[in-house]
């Protein structure tokens, strides 16, 4: 990733799927996601993940150039026809933390 300029994003993902599939191919599925997602954040456009307890759902900190790079970025997991998304686009804070020095 180029030393650009990214917007964050916050992304609440819910999975909806796959239904009917082998333990075996749902076990491939899940460690293509593993390595796309640790591809993506050594590239700097998946920051943090927080799973919810008790569901198969997670929020996420994402960075992209735009809202359109963002889409590119999510639709590319290999979990995306199974998944359900709210995204956030984030704006800066008078009063965050970061801006403070902590």
């Amino acid at each position: 990733m180029a030393k650009e300029k990214l917007v964050e994003f916050l992304i609440n993902i819910s999975f909806i799927g796959p239904v009917g599939w082998s333990e075996e191919d749902v076990a491939a599925l899940v460690t293509r996601e593993r390595a796309h997602a640790a591809e993506l954040a050594r590239e700097g456009y998946l920051v943090r993940m927080w799973r919810v307890p008790g569901r198969r759902e997670n929020w996420g900190l994402w960075r992209a150039r735009d809202a359109t790079h963002m889409h590119e970025i999510i639709s590319g997991l290999p979990f995306w026809p199974y998944m359900q998304l709210t995204i956030h686009p984030m704006a800066s804070h008078p009063v965050d933390p970061l801006r403070f020095g902590a």
